[in-house]
């Protein structure tokens, strides 16, 4: 499963801000990787994000990860993360990105999310 596949467009937010993406699934999912690419070449900043998961469609939520990232560009443009997972009954997945750790005007991206 790809969320989104062409890393050169992925997904941006209309505002700064705390976002969250919501994947939920019609029938429980069996997750064994996760795949996340973070891209910007325009801030500096740290971005900090948390992937959960619910195996009752978003009323409790199990953590996967937290993470801070420090974006610098012109030489720290990419974040890519490689999880190896053994989830099972996946109803949601959830990712929380907050672009900006330090309340600026940054707004979230995600370049690529992909599960296998």
């Amino acid at each position: 499963f790809a969320l989104l596949g062409d890393e050169k467009h992925g997904w941006r937010a209309a505002s700064a801000g705390t976002q969250t993406i919501r994947l939920i699934f019609d029938e429980p999912q069996e997750l064994r990787r996760i795949w996340l690419v973070f891209e910007d070449t325009e801030n500096t900043r740290t971005q900090e994000f948390v992937l959960r998961w619910s195996a009752d469609i978003g009323h409790s939520f199990r953590e996967i990860v937290r993470q801070q990232w420090n974006f610098s560009p012109p030489s720290a443009l990419r974040e890519t993360e490689d999880y190896a997972v053994e989830l099972l009954g996946v109803k949601t997945l959830e990712l929380v990105i907050v672009p900006d750790i330090n309340a600026g005007e940054a707004r979230a991206s995600l370049a690529n999310l992909r599960l296998a």
